[in-house]
């Protein structure tokens, strides 16, 4: 036998558990509502799909090139366009595995060991798990109840260039933000794309839960606003669709574009991923998704009721714009990595906030919880177990729905 320990390259991340199904009350990850994904309509699309176009699945790129389906990149100009304000053409759009791929195109392209980067303070976990591993040096950036603070943004552009530091992005999640779900004011946008244009620092905008605003009404994307590569633009169909079909998809320029082309070097996204989603999403996407936001916020409404009879005041949020996360503070007393680690042995799921936080210490006390994939009914029972958790392990909450612990 070979000890393949003694031949693993240095900083590896920590080994993968093994999977033994999901637990009873899961409200990890980004998973959607099961009975919102639209079996019969997907079978349609590849049925037919397949039969006018199947034999182009004998070539890498499917004719399309190696940007991805063409038919999907051109429902992406109309969808852009009319949606979030985008004027864009079908070659200025590369399809992706999922937006963590368009992600580490992007990071690959622009991140050395050393560098710098400003990021919300409360970000994707799987954004900033990937930029530890380049090495970059992260600064975080305060959050209020509408997203970025522009002022902190250019007190922090201030700082760096005091001491020669030029960033190599600023990246945000301006339309739902995760974890947070706020949603950036335009007012703010132009700011913020001002001030970051005086700095030399492009913007990397993730848009993955821009479809999931509640009333449908959205900001105009900053891609949109510029309208060049200011903006580096990051887009996906697992939150709108199903995470399940890895496709998201990056809006840049060709200069960018072509050097985004010869990193990518997995052979092409998922054809059939691509073809049945194009199919389905030009008959299909604006129903289903005014359908999906009714059934989010629904299940939104119950977790919402559920927390406050469980936890009352001692759990703190904002009402979240849209999306599939309520983020919650806890008093300063609860480590969530912990609760996470004592609820987990009784099957409920949660993410502990310093997992979603640049400081960990700003994220200690914050936890994540996805709503979408739990029924109303589990929800409700999974918040009245991590409650009652949450009050043995640390005495938090004292009161729930107004009686004494």
């Amino acid at each position: 036998m070979i000890d393949y320990t003694t031949l693993f390259r240095a900083n590896l991340p920590a080994a993968a558990v093994k999977y033994n199904g999901f637990p009873k009350y899961n409200f990890v990850g980004g998973h959607n509502d099961a009975g919102s994904v639209p079996v019969d309509d997907l079978i349609a699309a590849a049925s037919n799909v397949l039969k006018r176009e199947g034999s182009t699945l004998a070539t890498y790129g499917l004719q399309s090139g190696p940007q991805g389906y063409r038919a999907l990149r051109e429902f992406l100009v109309k969808k852009l366009g009319r949606d979030a304000g985008i004027a864009c053409a079908a070659d200025d759009i590369l399809i992706t595995g999922g937006s963590q791929q368009a992600l580490e195109l992007v990071n690959s392209l622009l991140l050395e060991k050393g560098d710098t980067i400003v990021v919300e303070e409360a970000s994707y976990g799987g954004f900033l798990s990937r930029v530890k591993r380049f090495g970059v040096n992260m600064v975080p950036l305060p959050l209020d109840k509408q997203g970025l603070d522009i002022e902190a943004v250019g007190r922090a552009l201030a700082d760096l260039k005091s001491k020669g530091i030029r960033p190599k992005y600023l990246y945000t999640i301006p339309t739902v933000q995760n974890p947070t779900a706020s949603i950036l004011p335009l007012e703010r946008r132009h700011a913020l794309i001002k001030l970051c244009e005086s700095y030399g620092v492009p913007i990397l905008e993730d848009e993955c839960y821009s479809d999931l605003v509640w009333d449908g009404k959205r900001p105009q994307a900053m891609r949109g606003i510029t309208g060049d590569d200011r903006v580096i633009y990051v887009g996906s169909f697992s939150k709108s669709i199903a995470p399940a079909l890895r496709l998201g998809y990056i809006v840049a320029g060709w200069p960018l574009m072509s050097r985004l082309l010869s990193l990518k070097t997995d052979s092409g996204t998922g054809a059939i991923d691509q073809m049945v989603i194009a199919e389905y999403c030009e008959a299909h996407f604006d129903n289903h998704v005014v359908k999906l936001r009714k059934t989010l916020k629904r299940k939104l409404d119950a977790m919402v009721e559920a927390v406050g009879a469980n936890f009352g005041t001692a759990a703190e949020f904002d009402y979240p714009d849209g999306g599939i996360f309520l983020w919650i503070k806890l008093p300063d007393s609860v480590d969530t990595a912990k609760l996470f680690q004592a609820a987990s042995k009784e099957g409920v799921t949660l993410n502990p906030g310093a997992e979603w936080s640049v400081d960990p210490a700003y994220g200690q006390s914050r936890l994540r919880l996805c709503f979408a994939n739990p029924t109303e009914q589990t929800i409700r029972e999974g918040v009245a177990k991590l409650a009652e958790i949450c009050n043995r392990e640390f005495g938090v909450p004292t009161r729930i729905a107004n009686v004494g612990r």
